[in-house]
Formats: C-alpha cells, structure tokens, sequence
C-alpha cells in the first residue's frame, strides 16, 4: 500500500484558517476547533493509496489544466488534486459551500 504524502497550499491554509475564524464567531472555539479537526481527519484518509481517488471530479475546477477532485465534510468542500509523478495530494481549496459559489474561484 502505498503512502501519499499531503501538502496543504498556502491558499487552503488561509482558508481553513478563515473557516476557523468563521466558526469561532459564530458557535464558540470549541465547535470551531472540532470542525477543523473533521476537516483534517477528512484529508488524512488521502494518505492511503487505496483511498487517494475517492473524491469526485469538482467540476468548477475543469477549465483549469489538471484534474481536480473534491471531498465534503459537513458545509466543506475539500479541493485537492494528486501530483502527476509522485504519491503527492496537494490540497487546494477549502470552501464553506453555504457561500456564493464565484468566491471559490
């Protein structure tokens, strides 16, 4: 089995970051500090070969060059895309959907 290593983009950082915040406004750190740590237990599964291709194709990212797939987590949409030539998942985006969908772009 083999073992994908994950990279979180500086772009998915600062939006988990902003769901973080997000949450910690609106139902406390604790819930907040749970959400976000679904959202990485989500993301940790990628690491698994036989679990890497699980997402489904996220279509608003089709025009883009390579393929991108997406998991969900509760309001979450998990953004990631597997490199070409090594056991790399490179998340890209995390995106609360209750948001107008032209943020995620």
């Amino acid at each position: 089995m083999e073992i994908y290593e994950i990279i979180w983009t500086s772009r998915a950082i600062k939006d988990l970051r902003q769901v973080y915040d997000f949450y910690t406004r609106q139902i406390g750190e604790e819930k907040a500090f749970a959400i976000v740590q679904g959202i990485l237990d989500k993301v940790d599964v990628l690491s698994d070969g036989k679990f890497v291709k699980i997402g489904a194709i996220d279509e608003e990212f089709k025009h883009m060059k390579r393929q991108y797939k997406k998991l969900i987590e509760k309001n979450i949409k998990i953004t990631y895309r597997l490199s070409a030539s090594n056991p790399i998942v490179y998340i890209n985006r995390v995106f609360d959907t209750r948001q107008d969908p032209t943020k995620n772009k």
